[in-house]
C-alpha cells in the first residue's frame, strides 16, 4: 500500500490510502484531510497499521510534530483508530470534537484531554483556514457525528457522507450521488432517522464548493445540490422502510 497527497483545495491536502482487498474486485479508499494553517488540523487520523504510512505522507507536507488539532467524523476505527498514535509525536496536539463524542468517548479513550467544539463554533487555524464544526447527529451514522467546513475554500469535510467503492482520483467533476446510492444499496451504512433530510439540507445551506470525501474522489461542484439530492434519497428509503 501507499498513501498518495493531492492538494484538493488552497493549504487543504486529501492523504488517500487504496486497500484492494476491501469490497473486491473494485477496492476501497480511505482518506485524510490536512488543514495546513498555523495550527494545522488533520480532519481522519486513519487506522492504526495505516499510522506509518500516514505518517510518511504527513511529513511531506509539514513536520507532524506541528499537527495542532486532530478532528473526525465520528468515533469509528478508520476515523479516529490512530488517535494517540498522533498524539504521541505532536506534543501540541489536541483531540477536539463535539460534546457528545466527547462525553460518550473521547473524554476517555484519548491520551489527553479533547477540546470540546459547540454546533456552528469556528476554530481559526492562523494563516486563513478556519473550520465551522457542525454537528450532525446520526448523519451519515453515529450519535456523535460532526463534520467541518472550511469556510475561506468553502470545503466541507464530509466524513463517510458520498462513500463509494474502487479507487477514483484525488478531484473529480463527475457525479459521485450515483455511486454513493450503489454503495449504500450494498453496505446499508447510513442511519435513516426523520431528521437526516434536514441535516443534509442544513449543510447544503452552507453552499460549499468543495466535497471532500473519506471513501471517494474530492467533488468540485455544485456541492449544494448534491447534498439536498443525497437527503432526497435517505427520505425516500426512510419513506420505503
Amino acid at each position: 500500500m501507499e498513501t498518495r497527497i493531492a492538494e484538493i483545495a488552497p493549504r487543504i491536502y486529501r492523504l488517500s490510502t487504496f486497500v484492494p482487498e476491501i469490497a473486491p474486485p473494485a477496492g476501497f479508499t480511505f482518506n485524510q484531510f490536512l488543514v495546513a494553517g498555523e495550527e494545522p488540523l488533520l480532519f481522519h487520523t486513519g487506522l492504526r497499521h495505516h499510522f506509518p504510512l500516514a505518517r510518511a505522507a504527513v511529513a511531506r507536507v509539514l513536520p507532524p510534530e506541528r499537527l495542532r488539532w486532530i478532528c473526525f467524523g465520528h468515533y469509528e476505527a478508520d476515523e479516529c483508530g490512530a488517535m494517540n498514535d498522533w498524539l504521541a509525536v505532536a506534543p501540541r496536539a489536541e483531540v477536539t470534537h463535539g460534546r457528545t463524542a466527547c462525553l460518550v468517548s473521547l473524554n476517555d479513550m484519548a491520551d489527553r484531554p479533547p477540546r470540546v467544539l459547540a454546533d456552528g463554533e469556528t476554530l481559526d487555524l492562523g494563516g486563513g483556514p478556519r473550520l465551522r464544526y457542525l454537528d450532525t447527529p446520526h448523519v451519515p451514522h453515529a450519535w456523535e457525528a460532526g463534520l467541518l467546513f472550511e469556510e475561506s475554500t468553502r470545503t466541507l469535510l464530509c466524513g463517510d457522507l458520498f462513500t463509494q467503492l474502487g479507487d477514483a482520483g484525488p478531484l473529480t467533476e463527475a457525479d459521485v450521488l450515483g455511486p454513493a446510492i450503489e454503495a449504500e444499496d450494498l453496505f446499508h451504512a447510513s442511519s435513516l432517522a426523520p431528521a437526516s433530510g434536514a441535516t443534509l439540507r442544513r449543510l447544503a445551506e452552507l453552499a460549499p464548493k468543495t466535497l471532500a470525501l473519506m471513501h471517494g474522489p474530492t467533488f468540485a461542484g455544485d456541492g449544494a445540490s448534491v447534498l439536498r439530492a443525497l437527503g432526497a434519497d435517505y427520505e425516500s428509503r426512510l419513506a420505503a422502510a
